[in-house]
């Protein structure tokens, strides 16, 4: 960015154009004079990608030829949002500097105006300048930390489930998502706010299974003073926080009855009344929800409203385990490794090949939270730039599921849930999956399965052999 504050200076009038020029090179800017709106805002466009940065203010006449100086602070508001505007007029009315400032004016001057006062405004402007500059880096930074581009793999579900979030983040229409604890969901639920027109609104999650079931309804819709014990002042709760914006309610399974009808009213009818009052707040909330148990079971057993259901599964996204997903531990991993990278200061090189055999291997019950664990735990711990065997927890390095944490493939979706057996007994049917999935991703190419996969052919032959997959059965059924 250029040392000197630039200043765009907009008036019909050139003398006063010309004098303001003056004025501001005196002060130490670089002022540039302008005489109509489109020459402004071709400036305007010219400057915002330039290697000095955008045009930091501008100051303009309310009254211009072609269009009006309140047209053009829309405009500027909208497409130069780090350009602060300052509003001239010689015939200065309030209604006229209300509705300049409600637009986005950082000041309202009236001619003929004086040295200080330009000075003032000049100064104001630079701090809203650099506010916004700030807020810009904020919002790149929280698209590269929570936005689509965080989202990584290769795997054919993971490609759709990217499709589907740009598909629906434009649109307010509710979205649900299922899968086993730790696969992203919330991630995903952040990709879809960033991607959305509604970015720079908020963006609030909660989950519902940490909160207890007394609280819940406050923590949702809020509550007044004297509501309840404990209640020594009014609460804003997570709907109202979330307006214009986006709320990602979690683990929407462990809901009880009583709440979810409570739920229903808001999505269908966008109001509700806070605890212990009978005022009715409308809010404009994108929901978003998350189940870590089939919806469709605890339908059928009675446990979830069908009403509801049928309401939130709109749009649903369904996220695979990562053991489902083998292709893309290499690419998460050094995408994690990268952030670590970044947070400790250091220059990672990468994983050797014995390390990413072993991170291929194991079975993953936490899924991609566990992963991003593991790849942390290592880079804090290890005194080398290439993470080596020796830097990964025992218990991946042996392939094994820490005791206590063996999946019951009947309840594998239920959190907690663990039936003892051996690791080759509780490895068979996640392995068949992966490569089942892995062949018909590639169309039962095995070359190109077994390069996804990072084992050579004749592995991925004795496997099929042991596993019973025939790839005769596809040619049939093709």
């Amino acid at each position: 960015m250029s040392e000197q504050p630039r200043v765009l200076i907009l008036d019909d009038d050139t003398i006063v154009a010309d004098s303001l020029v003056e004025f501001f090179d005196a002060e130490g800017c670089q002022a540039i004079g302008v005489y109509s709106p489109a020459e402004a805002l071709r400036v305007l466009e010219q400057e915002k990608n330039s290697p000095a940065g955008p045009i930091q203010v501008m100051l303009c006449d309310i009254n211009l030829p072609q269009m009006s100086g309140i047209e053009l602070l829309r405009t500027v508001t909208q497409e130069h949002r780090q350009t602060a505007v300052v509003m001239l007029t010689g015939y200065g009315t309030i209604e006229s500097a209300v509705e300049a400032l409600r637009i986005g004016a950082v000041d309202f001057l009236t001619k003929p105006v004086v040295d200080d006062e330009l000075r003032l405004a000049m100064q104001r402007a630079l701090r809203q300048h650099e506010l916004q500059r700030e807020n810009t880096t904020l919002r790149s930074r929280l698209e590269s930390t929570f936005g689509l581009g965080n989202l990584v793999g290769h795997d054919h579900r993971m490609q759709k489930i990217y499709e589907t979030i740009r598909a629906v983040a434009p649109s307010r229409t509710t979205v649900l998502m299922s899968g086993e604890s730790g696969v992203g969901k919330s991630m995903v639920a952040s990709a879809i706010h960033q991607a959305s027109t509604r970015s720079t609104k908020p963006y609030v999650e909660l989950a519902c299974g940490s909160i207890p079931e007394t609280l819940l309804e406050s923590e949702l819709f809020g509550h007044v003073k004297g509501a309840f014990t404990g209640a020594h002042a009014d609460k804003a709760g997570k709907f109202l926080a979330a307006d214009g914006g986006t709320l990602f309610l979690d683990e929407i399974n462990s809901a009880s009855p009583g709440m979810q009808l409570k739920l229903l009213r808001v999505l269908q009818e966008r109001k509700f009344e806070p605890v212990g009052s009978n005022e009715t707040i409308e809010v404009d909330v994108r929901v978003i929800l998350a189940s870590n148990q089939p919806l469709e079971e605890l339908v059928a057993s009675g446990q979830f409203r069908q009403d509801l259901y049928y309401r939130i599964n709109v749009v649903k996204i369904e996220m695979p385990p990562l053991r489902e997903r083998v292709g893309d531990i290499p690419a998460l991993a050094a995408h994690f490794l990268e952030s670590q990278s970044e947070e400790l200061g250091r220059s990672f090189t990468g994983f050797t090949d014995e390390a990413l055999d072993a991170l291929r291997r194991y079975s993953y019950p936490g899924n991609v939270r566990e992963l991003s664990n593991i790849i942390e735990r290592a880079a804090v711990l290890s005194r080398n730039l290439t993470i080596g065997l020796s830097d990964l927890p025992s218990h991946v390095v042996e392939g094994e599921t820490p005791r206590g944490l063996r999946i019951d493939r009947d309840q594998q979706s239920t959190p907690g849930v663990w039936t003892p057996m051996s690791l080759a007994d509780a490895l068979v049917e996640p392995e068949r999956v992966i490569i089942l999935r892995a062949l018909e991703a590639n169309d039962w190419n095995r070359q190109q399965t077994a390069e996804i996969l990072g084992i050579n052919r004749t592995t991925l032959y004795k496997k099929m052999k042991s596993l019973g997959i025939d790839p005769s059965d596809h040619a049939q059924a093709g």
